[in-house]
């Protein structure tokens, strides 16, 4: 077998954690999907399977990755899989379908599991378990890389900037309800570097006791660090000295007559009682830590998650992990406790609402990932086992709330299949939208939704080029997107084997605009895709919505009906999603001029030229003469600059 270094993980920390001691094997078979053809696949590579630990691949004939698993001894692990007999129905089929696999040795199992997880996010294969919501978690920064340090929300890597950071928190409110405490109590700037450097009076933050306004000197530099130590202590969970200081402060302020400094001490003692006591998850003694507890109806589950720092309660959130049928509850949530570490710095406290096989193996692993002892704890008494409890209850409730809203949602789309007699129901649906303004900026958006709601990863949005389609024909534009569309998925998928093709195509506009959908794919050879467009009534009244489709027909549905607040609902947010998109654009094309494009023309030459010049209209229209004059241009780059805007035919 050989090596196959495109077949390694590319995560950098992957890349440093794995040395020389790794292989990479692989095995071809071929053949129809069936249990003989994929057994003898995996019995070929058994003999060269070393016993170690690591991960395997297992992947059908396209190449496709099926499943990712980790072993401790990888030789008896993937021979597991040829006693078809054993495996349950969901890992049978999976056999079915293996025509390949690629494996990947490892030093520890630990490291094996790390390594799993990286992968299945990457790959995302239909027989592993997925964390479905892998968003990035909001912080609060706290920065360090200025006199007078700005707090602000923060997304991303966690060491683009120098600070401290604080999270995750569960939500983007979470986080803005605890910047407004920061503000409120420790009245730390908010503001960027370039405003505050440019202030010459305080702003409306001050007046409104948000601020204590360092940019024009209203706070001295120490007395201003005292304020972010403060701030660090209450993040930090160290509210209690907070409390106390800021009361020995406000009797200071009394005694000394300073009723005005007191009455400020006396806000922000308030404003410290009253998030102290907003808390609806009280976890005193707890530190950090987060809690998980998991609920299962009906083949479905949902894991609630508690993030407590330094005490505090930053807030929760429901997961709904996928592909979950037939694997047993203490699997998923092992599975989703890795995957969703995979990425987020675990805390030194994890707990859980039940028995996990591997627990050891994840508090290695996960210590290994952080740095420090992380401990995986199943309380059973005492006020940590009524926050599992608590985490109980609302991931039940979660689950209800989402199985209820499933059902209504297979109903409408059934009521959708059956009005607009569609072939089925469909599973993924697409919905397209043009911005522009006066033909300006132009962009087109496309939108999808399925039975589990919007799929937003799968949100596009496209440029639309102007020299194949004229500023403003909107008729274009649709079929400009489409016709990119389309060509990517022949491209792409031309078997249709990924399910990313529609079910259903939503056009935002009339009669021309279904016109123009309609010749882009028979054009293409598309014909067994099902294509609406959607109109407004008159005055542009909503509810009066008119349906168009192919051939001349057109459908009105009823005002309260419950399928025409789905299709209004597909189409706003495909307007939205394009207004968003085409608002950014222009706010972009405000910010540049043509000098941008001219090579070797870089930030100072450009602000050269525009003092000199006024306006880069008058730069490209200068003589060579006259672009020679300016100052920091010389000869050649005057050549460079006007042969670029004279170019000679």
């Amino acid at each position: 077998m050989d090596r196959t270094p495109a077949d390694r993980p590319d995560h950098p920390s992957a890349a440093e954690r794995f040395n020389e001691d790794q292989a990479t094997y692989a095995v071809k078979g071929s053949g129809a999907p069936d249990l003989e053809a994929g057994v003898a696949a995996i019995r070929n590579i058994l003999k060269t399977l070393p016993a170690r630990p690591g991960v395997y691949r297992m992947q059908d004939s396209r190449g496709d990755v099926l499943y990712v698993g980790k072993a401790r001894t990888l030789r008896s692990r993937v021979n597991s899989y040829t006693q078809v007999a054993r495996l349950p129905k969901r890992l049978q089929r999976m056999v079915a379908q293996t025509r390949s696999m690629t494996i990947v040795t490892t030093r520890t199992e630990a490291e094996a599991l790390l390594l799993e997880a990286q992968l299945i996010k990457r790959f995302r294969p239909a027989y592993n378990v997925l964390l479905r919501d892998d968003k990035s978690f909001p912080f609060i920064l706290l920065r360090e890389d200025h006199p007078f340090p700005r707090v602000q929300k923060h997304r991303g890597a966690r060491n683009v900037k120098r600070g401290h950071y604080y999270g995750p928190f569960a939500s983007a409110g979470s986080v803005t309800r605890t910047l407004n405490a920061l503000q409120k109590l420790f009245l730390l700037r908010s503001c960027s570097d370039s405003f505050f450097s440019n202030r010459s009076r305080p702003c409306l933050l001050y007046q409104i006791r948000r601020c204590s306004a360092p940019c024009v000197g209203r706070i001295a530099e120490a007395d201003y660090a005292e304020l972010v130590e403060d701030a660090k202590a209450f993040l930090a969970g160290k509210s209690t000295g907070v409390q106390a200081r800021l009361g020995r402060q406000m009797a200071e302020a009394a005694e000394a007559q300073d009723y005005e400094l007191a009455a400020v001490y006396r806000d922000r003692l308030r404003a410290l009682t009253y998030i102290q006591g907003s808390q609806t998850v009280h976890a005193e003694g707890l530190g950090d830590g987060d809690i998980f507890a998991l609920a299962c109806k009906a083949g479905a589950m949902c894991i609630q998650a508690f993030f407590i720092r330094g005490g505090q309660n930053w807030g929760h959130r429901a997961f709904f992990p996928a592909h979950t049928n037939d694997v047993p509850e203490a699997e998923v949530l092992s599975s989703f406790l890795v995957q969703f570490y995979e990425d987020m710095p675990p805390p030194r406290r994890i707990l859980v609402d039940r028995a996990l096989a591997d627990r050891e193996l994840l508090e290695e692993a996960l210590c290994e990932r952080s740095g420090h002892k992380v401990s995986i704890d199943q309380p059973r008494r005492g006020s940590r086992a009524r926050l599992i409890e608590q985490a109980r209850r609302n991931a039940e409730e979660a689950l209800e709330r989402r199985m209820a809203e499933t059902t209504s949602q297979a109903k409408v789309l059934r009521e959708l299949a059956d009005t607009f007699e569609l072939p089925d129901v469909p599973k993924r649906i697409e919905v397209y939208d043009n911005s522009h303004i006066m033909g300006t900026n132009p962009t087109g958006a496309m939108i999808v939704a399925g039975p589990e709601g919007f799929r937003k990863n799968n949100y596009r949005k496209f440029n639309i080029k102007r020299l194949e389609t004229q500023p403003g024909d909107d008729f274009a534009m649709m079929r400009e997107v489409l016709e990119r569309r389309f060509a990517r998925l022949e491209k792409e998928d031309p078997d249709r084997a990924s399910g990313e093709w529609p079910d259903l195509l939503i056009i935002d506009g009339g009669k021309g605009q279904l016109s123009a959908a309609c010749e882009m794919m028979e054009n293409a050879g598309v014909h067994d895709i099902p294509v609406i467009a959607v109109s407004k009534g008159p005055d542009r009244t909503a509810g009066r919505e008119t349906f168009h489709l192919p051939g001349g027909r057109e459908l009105t549905l009823p005002p309260n009906s419950a399928l025409l607040f789905y299709l209004q609902r597909l189409r706003d947010e495909a307007h939205r999603f394009a207004i968003g998109t085409h608002r950014a654009k222009r706010s972009k094309s405000l910010t540049t001029s043509t000098l941008d494009e001219v090579p070797g023309i870089g930030p100072n030459r450009k602000r050269a030229l525009l003092m000199h010049f006024g306006t880069a209209r008058a730069v490209k229209g200068a003589a060579l003469d006259d672009l020679e004059r300016a100052p920091g241009i010389s000869k050649a780059m005057a050549r460079q600059l006007y042969d670029y805007f004279h170019p000679r035919g």
